[in-house]
């Protein structure tokens, strides 16, 4: 009999009549399929680990594209509400002169525009403007004998001529002109001052006015 023979025999009958011997060794084989098994779980949890550590990084630049999706955002709000705030300045100035335009492009007569005018100038200046009417035979207003009318109001015993309209060009000033000579030859009194009421006056106009000595007041 071999020695190979020998110990496997040996072997056998320790397993055959030894309990304990055979305990020691069931023991030992199912503790390295246990330690097989733990190895394999081992490999299966560092993959889960990365996985989740993979997704956090994710997570982490879905939160960084976020933060600067709400900056943007903030931002283009910003706009916005500085782009209102100039639209809301904008249609107060059309506002002011909504009523001018109007006249202009024929939306309004503009004796109902000259009338809104007038009004203001009681309220803003404490003028209280009457109408003098007076014919002129002799044609030194228009060139031909018709009618005048010149806007008057008399403040603190001062005569004031006032020429209220929509749009005032040098023309309108040359008129306005002849109108105050008109009036003066007539009634023979003093003009203490000489005021054309307008939102809009030419360059040409604002020149005339000068000439004459005449006040042009925009601000309605």
């Amino acid at each position: 009999m071999s020695r190979k023979e020998s110990l496997e025999d040996q072997f056998l009958k320790l397993l055959k009549k030894d309990e304990k011997f055979r305990l020691a060794i069931a023991s030992y084989l199912g503790y390295n399929k246990i330690s097989e098994k733990l190895d394999k779980y081992d490999k299966k949890f560092n993959s889960i680990l990365e996985e989740i550590k993979l997704l956090r990084e994710d997570q982490n630049k879905l939160w960084e594209n976020q933060n600067r999706l709400w900056e943007n955002q903030n931002r283009l709000w910003e706009e916005v509400r500085s782009l209102r705030e100039d639209m809301i300045k904008g249609f107060e100035l059309v506002e002011r002169h909504i009523s001018a335009l109007g006249a202009r492009w024929g939306l309004m007569s503009e004796e109902a525009f000259r009338e809104g005018l007038k009004g203001l100038l009681e309220k803003e200046l404490g003028l209280k403007v009457e109408r003098w009417l007076q014919h002129d035979d002799k044609g030194i207003v228009y060139g031909y004998p018709s009618n005048v009318e010149i806007d008057i109001s008399v403040k603190d015993k001062k005569t004031i001529l006032i020429e209220v309209s929509s749009h005032i060009k040098a023309s309108d000033v040359a008129l306005f002109k002849r109108k105050i000579d008109f009036y003066i030859s007539k009634t023979g009194e003093k003009v203490d001052r000489l005021l054309i009421v307008t939102p809009h006056a030419d360059e040409d106009a604002i020149k005339a006015s000068k000439e004459f000595g005449f006040e042009i007041y925009t601000k309605v």
